[in-house]
């Protein structure tokens, strides 16, 4: 079930986060955020735009969200989504249930554009936004320094309105 974020998910969605922290190049946070980082975090980003959570049997396997892409006010209406899902949970349809329902409640809202920054290569990651519709619009070569290599990213679009 997707549902919207509740306060007692903070260390589910913690764990699911910090295992690509510590194990992968999805995200360039070098270090395991605290509890009360990622709390901070993600209380910020659900006071501002969507938060979603997929629950299964009252067990949380992935979250996906929209956030601000830049501080300046001209990028108001772009907005930045992510995706996660627990790493024992992949190949279940779980991000892409999760990303049908975000973009649907983006369109509610006054977000002109969607914008997925990808870590490249990630190929689950590409399938996925080109299934919605997105379009690559930049690849940045070698922008993320983590785990002593340099990492290419790469920045897909997908038109709200």
């Amino acid at each position: 079930m997707i549902r919207t974020l509740q306060t007692g998910d903070t260390q589910a969605l913690l764990e699911i986060y910090n295992y690509y922290v510590v194990n992968t190049v999805v995200t360039f946070d070098i270090e395991p955020l605290s509890f009360e980082v990622f709390q901070g975090k993600i209380s910020s980003i659900n006071a501002e735009y969507p938060f979603l959570v997929y629950e299964d049997q009252n067990e949380i396997l992935g979250f996906a969200y929209g956030s601000k892409f830049r501080p300046k006010p001209a990028y108001n209406f772009s907005v930045e989504s992510t995706v996660y899902i627990k790493h024992t949970a992949h190949g279940k349809q779980i991000g892409t249930q999760l990303y049908k329902a975000l973009i649907g409640q983006l369109k509610q809202t006054e977000a002109h554009t969607v914008l997925g920054v990808l870590t490249i290569p990630n190929e689950a990651s590409v399938k996925l936004h080109k299934k919605f519709g997105f379009k690559e619009v930049a690849h940045l070569k070698e922008v993320g320094l983590k785990f002593g290599k340099w990492h290419d990213v790469g920045i897909w679009q997908l038109k709200l309105h």
